[in-house]
């Protein structure tokens, strides 16, 4: 495995471990998680709101016997900071969680705003974050990002940082911190760390049929995810990318890219094969999600990631691909998961990194998904297997 700075540059976003009833499906977390170790991948990503995520990887650790092998981060989630004591609250916390007694990296988890950094000085955070380093418990400083590449840098020049995380993929060459900003965080000395670098799987398993019908003919043979990957690592100032790993298969592939990959490497050809690709997902985007799932849980039930997923579908694919899913994995559920309970209170929209305006979206998403016609079929459908469930129950 390749490293730049004394890390692997390929790290295991930890956001996405596979659930087994509810929970984290411990097991399996542990297996894949130390074969990405044994293959070089030394930088280890959770955060206090990713459900279990935190006691799962102390328990990795813990049972491995590896907490000096590898670099711990964690993030404070300064939306929920009201004063100094809690600071100290959730932090302990996630120690205690992580089953450690200092982490190597620590985010300021979400940025957005430059506010949020001006309420957190307020609380005392810069004399907190020092004496932390005093002590150890703290190596490293930093931030995770979503927003405009203006308020990036904003964020970027308030204070000292020794690294940073945000989104960025070939996508998202311009939006969110953007180039401009990771060339700026580089520049002023910080490790720079990327997440979504396949945009929730949007770059590959959901890439319109024209961009896989392209890729799968390029006399390279690379996958989708490759393209991505390398089109990330080709850029020097980029230290180490994320990627939230749940089979072997995966781990394997990516750290095979991983140990492949060069900066530089990129040349015209493969610049241009980027934009083209670039365009067909432009073509048939409806809804600018991810499906990180920041927006849930819906207060009324409503599964909005799953709605998008299957509004763009529609028009990546064809519109009877994407009915054909929503009816299947958010129509025909036993319990009610569709627009039609969306209340409009907004909650979903400011917890959103895209800052996308979720309730017209969906008003949108469910006229398309839901024709008229099909509501009446739907209808019929659920009274069928409402029907089979009682004589199976009875």
């Amino acid at each position: 495995m390749q490293q730049r700075r004394g890390i692997s540059i390929l790290g295991y976003g930890c956001m996405r471990f596979t659930k087994s009833g509810g929970s984290i499906d411990f097991e399996k977390a542990d297996k894949e998680f130390m074969r990405a170790f044994e293959l070089g991948v030394n930088y280890f990503d959770t955060a206090y709101i990713y459900p279990g995520s935190e006691d799962v990887v102390g328990r990795i650790i813990e049972k491995n016997g590896i907490r000096d092998k590898i670099n711990l981060a964690t993030k404070l989630p300064q939306y929920l900071i009201t004063n100094r004591a809690g600071l100290d609250k959730y932090f302990n916390e996630e120690l205690k969680r992580l089953r450690t007694d200092y982490v190597d990296y620590y985010l300021m988890h979400h940025m957005t705003d430059l506010a949020q950094w001006e309420k957190l000085k307020a609380v005392g955070i810069i004399e907190w974050i020092e004496e932390k380093k005093k002590s150890g418990q703290i190596r490293n400083i930093g931030f995770s990002f979503h927003g405009d590449t203006d308020t990036f840098k904003s964020i970027l020049y308030a204070y000292d940082w020794d690294m940073c995380l945000v989104q960025y993929n070939y996508f998202d060459e311009h939006t969110q911190a953007g180039r401009a900003g990771i060339k700026a965080a580089a520049e002023k000395g910080l490790k720079v760390f990327i997440m979504e670098p396949l945009r929730g799987g949007k770059l590959v398993d959901l890439l319109p049929e024209k961009a896989k019908r392209e890729i799968a003919n390029e006399p390279h043979g690379r996958t989708p995810a490759e393209w991505a990957f390398r089109w990330l690592w080709d850029q020097p100032e980029i230290t180490c990318v994320l990627s939230g790993m749940n089979s072997i298969d995966m781990i394997e592939e990516n750290c095979r890219i991983a140990s492949e990959a060069k900066a530089g490497d990129y040349g015209p050809e493969e610049k241009a094969f980027i934009e083209k690709i670039k365009s067909y997902i432009i073509e048939s985007t409806k809804v600018n999600c991810t499906g990180c799932r920041y927006c849930m849980p819906c207060p009324k039930g409503v599964d909005i990631p799953a709605i998008f997923s299957c509004y763009n579908h529609m028009y990546s694919e064809n519109k009877s691909s994407g009915r054909l899913e929503y009816f299947q994995t958010v129509a025909l559920r036993m319990t009610q998961a569709d627009a039609s309970l969306c209340v409009q209170c907004g909650k979903c929209e400011k917890h959103c990194p895209q800052s996308i305006p979720i309730r017209e979206k969906l008003k949108e998403a469910d006229k398309h998904l839901r024709p008229w016609w099909q509501k009446i079929y739907l209808k019929a459908a659920k009274r069928a297997m409402i029907g089979k469930k009682k004589k199976s129950t009875s």
